[in-house]
């Protein structure tokens, strides 16, 4: 860990333990670690200006809400607008995620939408209409076998 962040065991165990239940209230953190109501909320605040907590999140079955297609898409850019190309990219709303990678690809994007059909018009209109997008290639996800938070180390 990077000792220029000034983490010490106590920020690891708030961060422990948020991460398993966001909702959690501060007293109850509190409690669990023996400090003091305010300590949490300091570190808790200090934790968010140093961006090391980015926001508190909720996860979403997508799929009981609809959207039944998850896929990754491997992007070949033309590097001269790599820029311009995250910039189109953001503004694709069924990209949840989009990742600058080594290997075969510039960057690798994780869609959810409902169906192929619609897939299939996020390919063809938003994304392989962008400049600097020289080459896609699209993986269908069958199922998300797991999901999980990695354990931070103290």
């Amino acid at each position: 860990m990077d000792s220029k962040l000034n983490i010490d065991k106590t920020d690891i165990q708030i961060l422990q333990i948020i991460q398993e239940d966001s909702k959690i209230a501060y007293k109850d953190i509190a409690q669990k670690l023996d400090i003091s109501l305010g300590t949490v909320h300091v570190r808790i605040k200090k934790l968010e200006s140093m961006n090391v907590i980015k926001d508190f999140t909720v996860n979403l079955d997508y799929f009981q809400l609809g959207y039944e297609l998850m896929a990754f898409i491997g992007l070949i850019i033309n590097g001269k607008q790599a820029d311009n190309v995250i910039k189109a990219l953001e503004k694709v709303p069924e990209i949840a995620e989009l990742h600058h990678t080594t290997g075969g690809y510039h960057m690798l994007a994780k869609i959810i939408c409902k169906n192929t059909h619609v897939l299939r018009n996020i390919i063809i209109h938003k994304i392989n209409s962008i400049e600097g997008i020289e080459k896609t290639e699209t993986i269908v996800s069958l199922a998300e076998l797991f999901h999980r938070k990695i354990q931070i180390e103290e």
